[in-house]
């Protein structure tokens, strides 16, 4: 089998094994920031563009996974090593990118995805303000590079924290840049595609892999393994890519449930612990939790269907005791203890697909709504280092839904 000329070009760039170290060295260099990014406060940039002033301008926030992953074998698509490519190289081995937009690129980290964390998540989110909307801010639009485990949760956070109109486009790849038919290299064209386009504006922040584009708060990853695995199952895709350029099914819109906030004046975020939901759950974790400095907890649970609802599930029944339905869960006494002391605690659904929707009882669990356990986290998360308290937390995930059901 040959390899595509996009993945010829990525090889020849980047080639395998060993030599990615040389290039990750480039991290720290500093290269000239043009349209107006050199009075960006900690913006370093790394990769610079010939800037051509008929094209549109974009950054890409460079943090590693696996579109940036090296195998010594190009049959290996499991057990490669994630984050080790430059982002000069990324853009270096797909030069159509330089027909398309200027681009700026900063290496903001290299790591699997599984090593994402509150710390980096904040840090871009506040530069990604500041260089798309900021007054007189001439870039277009913003890239970010990512590895898919965690991919959902930093574009959920995106997707909450920018909101100036212009496209946020989270990218990544399922094989590594060294494998047969690696698709990092068609991947990351079309998201600076996506950005660089006038009719993403007002969509908020998307994720964009096999060819689709999806929103940020829906889409959610659904295969460990293959190519077709980022999907918003119930809400569908907001459009997919010809030739690799964007065509949109919709005009711009918002989900009617998104929560936004300002991060302009948050350094931390508190932390916020997601529990798994089994049979013989064990309600010590949640003591555990608590004590090791949890500021709440997400239950990801089954939860009872309403059959007359469709998709929509409600947690009425937590289910992660012993008895299918059973009330009288070991964990509940305690869940409820913390309930009664103002502690949020969220019930979110481990189907990943469909609703837990709030009822008329306000002084129970906190339903999510459509956001699954890994989103309805980063939404504590933000709330309360917004300073929300228990009613505003629970308004923030449930009002909304609320106001259609009742």
């Amino acid at each position: 089998m040959q390899l595509s000329t996009l993945a010829l070009l990525f090889s020849s760039v980047v080639g395998i094994a060993n030599a990615f170290p040389v290039v990750e060295k480039r991290e720290n260099a500093t290269t000239a920031a043009p349209f107006g990014l050199s009075s960006v406060a900690g913006l370093n940039v790394t990769y610079s563009s010939p800037v051509n002033s008929s094209l549109p301008n974009v950054v890409i926030f460079a943090t590693g996974g696996t579109i940036a992953g090296s195998s010594s074998s190009n049959t290996d698509t499991t057990g490669y090593q994630a984050g080790v490519v430059g982002v000069a190289a990324l853009v270096q081995a797909v030069p159509e990118l330089l027909g398309t937009a200027n681009i700026v690129g900063s290496q903001i980290s290299n790591i699997g995805s599984e090593d994402m964390n509150a710390t980096i998540v904040l840090r871009m989110a506040k530069l990604a303000n500041e260089i798309l909307c900021s007054e007189g801010s001439q870039v277009d639009g913003l890239v970010i590079t990512h590895g898919t485990d965690t991919m959902e949760e930093t574009a959920y956070f995106m997707d909450a924290t920018v909101n100036c109109h212009k496209p946020v486009v989270l990218v990544g790849a399922m094989r590594p840049s060294t494998a047969i038919s690696a698709d990092g290299p068609a991947n990351l064209l079309q998201a600076v595609n996506l950005a660089a386009d006038p009719a993403a504006k007002d969509r908020g922040a998307m994720i964009v892999l096999n060819d689709r584009i999806g929103a940020a708060y829906y889409t959610i990853k659904t295969n460990a393994n293959t190519l077709e695995t980022f999907r918003a199952m119930e809400q569908g895709y907001l459009g997919m890519f010809l030739s690799s350029k964007p065509v949109f099914y919709y005009p711009a819109a918002q989900p009617i449930f998104k929560k936004t906030f300002d991060v302009t004046n948050i350094t931390e975020l508190p932390k916020v612990d997601v529990l798994y939901g089994h049979q013989d759950f064990d309600y010590l974790l949640i003591r555990a939790a608590v004590a090791n400095g949890a500021k709440a907890i997400v239950i990801a649970g089954r939860f009872k269907k309403l059959g007359q609802m469709g998709s929509v599930w409600t947690d009425d029944i937590l289910r992660s005791g012993t008895g299918a339905g059973s009330q009288t869960s070991p964990s509940m006494p305690h869940i409820d203890a913390l309930i009664a002391q103002g502690y949020p605690v969220i019930a979110s659904s481990k189907v990943n697909v469909g609703a837990v929707v709030p009822n008329t009882d306000k002084s129970s669990f906190i339903r999510s709504g459509f956001l699954n356990p890994v989103k309805s986290r980063m939404q504590a998360q933000l709330a309360l280092a917004s300073g929300y308290d228990l009613a505003a937390i629970r308004a923030s995930f449930e009002d909304v839904l609320y106001d259609y059901l009742y």
